[in-house]
């Protein structure tokens, strides 16, 4: 007799199916064995089960028992084949209905009393539960966050003894609810900010279009106070960005019994980070906090001091939208659509080469410094804005009328026209911000007229642009359209947009405006 049940193996957020199946052979002494490419974790649940089962008052066969888990050339790591291993032996012992399990998958981590703890990435098994036409059973702390998962039928027992009850209809299990829906920690607000009128304003068109944008500045202009204040202009996440999003901070174990919120992900890791903690990996990839903040925002603050290959390993991530962990026999993919923000002293002792304090090194400490971050990187920037100190006269201003709440109105408004673009040109739903366009929906997009045209191509030709550069100032031109709800991007609209794509790059033919 065989007992059977599903269960899943994680690869980034996707879930592929596994069938733990159970049998018993005569043996002159009782042997435990699970195959099929387990990792340490897996092997061990032989105890956690034994410790469980005698929990239970129940006590394995003295036979040979072999934990089979299909397909076997996949690699399963993780504690959560604790539970399905043990209802699929309590179905071989004829403790539960061996048809009882058929419909359903199960994830969970056994206590050695019998209690189910809770383990990650019960969202995301929920999801691939319901793909494979499965209800899920999972710990009682998880049930909340899988309830999320919608049309999927659920069992959140407390401990194993709740659901053998369960099963032999002594005692039904309700299904649980979706947990609360939070609406996240107060947001920042822009009237703090004093004078920075040009940094506001790139913050505004960063926040339109979803563009990467890199303040650089000596200590105390305000940089890391702007970076902060960018979730409070930014929409709410829309419900697919919502499961999204909360499918990997359900990997990472990072909802509550269940708490989802719609504030865009803010992460601000420090400098030390390395590159696993920054795009992932690790001994069973977890995401990093590139995929952490997908949807949201990274802030990196003082960017020079990051390792380069760190930063150099963000370069795929921004242009690609997702990162690929790869293993020897696997590749583990994790979304990665984030906007990065990013903030750097103009040289190591802050002040760069002019104005008080001002570098007697400069300007060899200012190349030496900023050259850390690599070309390409700073290509895949749109926006690159001098943060000069914030003066006396401005600190003695009152807070300005305009705080986070206006602009947050005009980035909404600016969003709503991007959409709409897209639904009217047949973009479709990859290409609803401006920062996501290529090929020929930027060209549908982005309506150049004559001037305008000619503009681009005069930078283009002296060297200012590269072939990536040009794609990005057409993105950046047609997001400060929408801002002023032009349908055609205009001469003045690509002349700001050079002039932050080239921080710095005085030439006559960006010098006009209009």
């Amino acid at each position: 007799m065989v007992g059977r049940v599903a269960t899943v193996a994680f690869e980034g957020v996707d879930a592929r199916r596994v069938d733990v199946e159970v049998q018993f052979t005569h043996a002159q002494q009782p042997q435990f064995h699970v195959v099929g490419l387990a990792d340490k974790a897996v092997a061990e649940s032989r105890e956690r089960v034994r410790a469980a089962f005698a929990g239970l008052g129940l006590s394995l066969p003295a036979k040979r028992v072999v934990v089979s888990l299909a397909p076997a050339d996949l690699p399963k790591e993780g504690s959560h084949y604790d539970l399905p291993i043990a209802l699929a032996i309590m179905a071989a012992m004829g403790v539960i209905p061996l048809d009882a399990l058929d419909e359903w998958a199960a994830v969970g981590e056994l206590r050695l009393d019998g209690q189910i703890a809770p383990v990650a990435g019960t969202l995301p098994a929920a999801v691939a539960a319901a793909s494979f036409g499965l209800g899920l059973i999972c710990p009682e702390a998880n049930g909340p966050e899988a309830a999320w998962a919608g049309e999927v039928a659920l069992l959140a027992p407390r401990s194993l003894i709740s659901l053998v009850n369960h099963f032999r209809g002594v005692q039904i299990m309700a299904a649980p609810e979706p947990g609360p829906l939070a609406a996240g920690a107060a947001s920042l607000d822009l009237r703090d900010v004093k004078g920075q009128e040009q940094a506001k304003r790139a913050l505004e068109i960063a926040a339109a279009g979803g563009h990467n944008l890199l303040f650089t500045g000596p200590p105390g202009s305000g940089k890391s106070m702007l970076a902060q204040r960018l979730p409070g202009i930014l929409p709410p996440l829309a419900a697919r960005e919502l499961l999204e999003t909360s499918m990997v901070h359900s990997m990472a174990g990072l909802i509550a019994r269940g708490e989802l919120t719609r504030a865009r992900p803010f992460r601000a890791p420090h400098h030390s980070a390395s590159m696993a903690a920054l795009v992932g990996g690790g001994t069973r990839a977890k995401p990093g906090e590139v995929s952490l903040a997908h949807n949201g925002v990274l802030f990196l603050d003082e960017l020079p001091e990051f390792a380069p290959q760190v930063l150099d390993s963000l370069r795929q991530p921004l242009e690609t939208g997702e990162v690929v962990v790869a293993r020897a026999n696997h590749h583990v993919r994790y979304p990665a659509r984030v906007q990065l923000i990013a903030a750097q002293n103009p040289c190591r002792c802050g002040h760069g080469g002019g104005g008080k304090g001002h570098c007697g090194k400069a300007p060899r400490c200012q190349v030496s410094y900023q050259g850390r971050i690599s070309g390409p990187l700073l290509d895949r920037i749109d926006l690159q804005v001098d943060v000069p100190p914030v003066t006396a006269a401005d600190m003695a201003l009152p807070p300005p009328a305009e705080g986070s709440a206006e602009v947050a109105a005009r980035v909404a408004e600016a969003r709503a026209a991007q959409a709409f673009r897209a639904r009217e040109l047949d973009l479709g739903a990859d290409n609803e911000l401006n920062c996501r366009l290529s090929g020929e929906a930027l060209e549908k997009a982005c309506a150049l007229d004559g001037p305008a045209r000619a503009l681009l191509t005069r930078a283009a030709e002296l060297g200012g642009l590269t072939a990536r550069g040009w794609t990005r100032t057409l993105r950046l031109a047609r997001t400060i359209a929408d801002l002023e709800s032009h349908d055609a991007v205009l001469r003045r609209h690509v002349a700001e947009a050079l002039i932050y794509r080239r921080a710095g790059w005085d030439h006559p033919a960006t010098a006009t405006v209009g």
